[in-house]
């Protein structure tokens, strides 16, 4: 992860020596090197932090909705959680608001109105396969309204919304890092602490009900969990897809279905790849960059392929 971080840091379109890293941080240098040293402090290691927090954050959302749905296809969209921001970003774009701020909070209003929309709506009977379908109903009413919003919007906010629901990093700055990583420390300490019930989960609800867990609370807990984890992420970068589905899924494939072990690796296994998927995207078609979204969709809908078809043999 260091040395991953390390090479991401240095590249992109300006290069910056590894070997004068150090330095740089220390302050030293000048002409060229003062400029290194801004582009590596305000720029790119913002950025690497924020894959980080980004990248955990999704991982360990998807390990815990593959547990409480016992689906090695799940992942937080299901609840609603990536329409909902995706809705509330484009129509406060379209409505007229143009900076971070606004959108970002649009964006997490849509994140959680979507997600207690599911829950209100199919979380009343037993298990979850009611709220696997009221997370389908609102993800398909939430695209509708998209593409109403879309049809509507001007040329430049056209741009806007395509640069938006692909996703990005480029808004990273330090007072965001700062923000976010007490939010997705506290929150996935919070998911951790659930590991033996997603264990019991493994067995079946009943089975987990005799083992002594209550399922009901369990589900709402988990549920709101991710919502408050993956909301405020998606508000800040947009949506960025496959992350909560493959690497779990590839970690429980490594390590195995306990959630002692899967849990904290995939929120390690996520930290690594969405750093990695960042760099790509800044290195393979210098000096444009690649919408992170493209680069996680053409690794995650092969794997996703390849997961349907081996579940099919």
């Amino acid at each position: 992860m260091l040395a991953l971080a390390l090479a991401a840091a240095c590249s992109g379109a300006m290069h910056i020596p590894l070997p004068r890293m150090p330095a740089l941080l220390l302050g030293a240098g000048g002409g060229d090197e003062a400029l290194w040293r801004n582009v590596l402090l305000q720029v790119r290691l913002p950025r690497v932090a924020l894959a980080v927090l980004v990248g955990a954050g999704l991982a360990i959302s998807g390990a815990a909705m593959q547990a409480l749905f016992r689906n090695p296809l799940a992942e937080p969209g299901l609840i609603g959680v990536s329409a909902g921001g995706a809705l509330g970003a484009v129509a406060a774009i379209v409505l007229g608001a143009a900076s971070l701020p606004a959108v970002g909070s649009a964006a997490f209003v849509g994140s959680l109105a979507a997600t207690l929309a599911a829950w209100r709506l199919g979380g009343r009977g037993p298990g979850v396969a009611g709220v696997l379908l009221a997370g389908i109903a609102i993800n398909a009413l939430c695209g509708a309204v998209i593409g109403l919003f879309t049809w509507q919007a001007s040329d430049v906010q056209l741009r806007s919304l395509t640069f938006w629901s692909l996703g990005s990093l480029a808004s990273a700055r330090w007072p965001l890092v700062a923000a976010l990583a007490p939010w997705v420390a506290l929150l996935s300490a919070l998911l951790l602490r659930d590991w033996r019930a997603m264990n019991a989960l493994l067995l079946g609800e009943r089975e987990a009900q005799h083992l002594g867990f209550a399922m009901a609370p369990l589900r709402r807990r988990l549920v709101l969990l991710v919502a408050l984890l993956v909301g405020p992420l998606v508000a800040v970068t947009g949506t960025i897809g496959f992350v909560g589905l493959v690497v779990p899924h590839l970690v429980r494939l490594t390590l195995g279905a306990d959630h002692r072990a899967l849990l904290p690796a995939s929120l390690l296994a996520g930290a690594i790849a969405l750093t990695l998927a960042d760099w790509l995207a800044r290195v393979v078609a210098i000096p444009s960059e690649l919408p992170i979204g493209i680069v996680t969709s053409l690794v995650g809908g092969p794997f996703l392929l390849w997961l349907l078809a081996r579940r099919g043999t």
